[in-house]
């Protein structure tokens, strides 16, 4: 189901966070609201659910105005990054909930409801309830609840935000593959750009109530629109000129010694490179992140841990070597 805001607009606090915002979500598509706090990724997620009404402008699902529906009627699941989860109700009861509400018969609500939980792997623990469930557990639990009845739009509310970093990159692998089995029209917010590029087909980067580029993840890494979709997909270098900025990645800087500058690298005014003093040293397991100290200012350089010669140690002097082909873009 493809979903549409027509330009809407939203005051908060007398300010306006939204001003004619327009956006087109396609059908079938995993869709990644990302930005910082406050930016309105979730009041978007909010007036899809019906939680929100906007001051102006319409919401389309499909070819069906929702803009003033009620939350009941709009054949959406979500899950919150607090689960949600009733804590009277065992897992299995907290899936057929949906169902039940949707005049489902017991019977056949607890028969839909264990397959689901088996699609998650928690057919086992359908009787626990949530307090006897890992976090994980019950992450997978309200995704279960969340898809059992079937739902045209699917919301995902920051719903791995809680859970530590090795589940949270299991979790996502199942998010992602309930997504593509079910083919239902999938709407994710994140803060966490890592968790957006692995999981979308297309990211929407948001900027205070203004979406500031649309595209599948390796085309908003490769091509930011401005320095700041650079910044925040990547952390990349912004090396400032007037109003517009130069785009390095981490990534793409090379460090040595007495190198010479290879073919295709920039050159410093009367050197073989760019000089440069290492100012900080973060190994980070299969990186190795460097803070180095150059006359245009503070460069981060990320190395592959395995393919450097050595660690560069801090007050070591170093020469670096840019990409000749280096994006510029409007600074915001």
């Amino acid at each position: 189901m493809r979903i549409r805001f027509e330009r809407v607009t939203q005051r908060y606090d007398g300010q306006p966070l939204f001003a004619g915002l327009d956006l087109e979500i396609p059908s079938g598509r995993f869709f990644t609201l990302l930005g910082p706090s406050g930016c309105g990724k979730t009041t978007l997620l909010r007036m899809l659910a019906g939680f929100v009404r906007p001051d102006a402008g319409r919401i389309w699902f499909g070819e069906r105005d929702v803009t003033a529906l009620p939350v009941h009627k709009r054949g959406v699941g979500m899950v919150f990054q607090d689960y949600a989860l009733f804590p009277d109700r065992s897992a299995v009861a907290n899936v057929t909930y949906g169902l039940e509400a949707r005049g489902v018969a017991a019977g056949e609500a607890k028969k839909r409801a264990m397959a689901m939980l088996e699609r998650v792997g928690l057919a086992e623990l359908a009787d626990r309830s949530p307090a006897r469930l890992s976090g994980g557990q019950r992450q997978r639990v309200a995704m279960a609840r969340a898809l059992v009845i079937e739902p045209q739009l699917l919301l995902l509310d920051e719903p791995l935000a809680a859970l530590d970093v090795k589940l949270r990159v299991e979790l996502r692998a199942m998010v992602r593959e309930l997504q593509l089995e079910s083919k239902v029209t999938t709407v994710f917010v994140t803060h966490d750009q890592e968790e957006a590029l692995a999981l979308s087909d297309l990211v929407a980067v948001m900027d205070r109530g203004r979406i500031v580029q649309v595209g599948a993840p390796a085309e908003v890494y490769a091509r930011p629109a401005n320095g700041y979709a650079a910044d925040f997909v990547g952390s990349a270098n912004l090396l400032r000129a007037g109003t517009s900025v130069r785009i390095v990645r981490r990534e793409e800087i090379e460090i040595g010694g007495d190198l010479p500058v290879a073919e295709g690298c920039a050159q410093a005014e009367g050197g073989d490179g760019v000089a440069g003093v290492v100012e900080g040293v973060e190994f980070r397991g299969a990186v190795t992140g460097y803070r180095i100290r150059t006359d245009s200012g503070l460069l981060h350089v990320d190395v592959w841990s395995a393919h450097q010669p050595r660690t560069y140690r801090r007050g070591e002097q170093v020469l670096l070597r840019l990409p000749r082909d280096v994006r510029t873009v409007e600074e915001r």
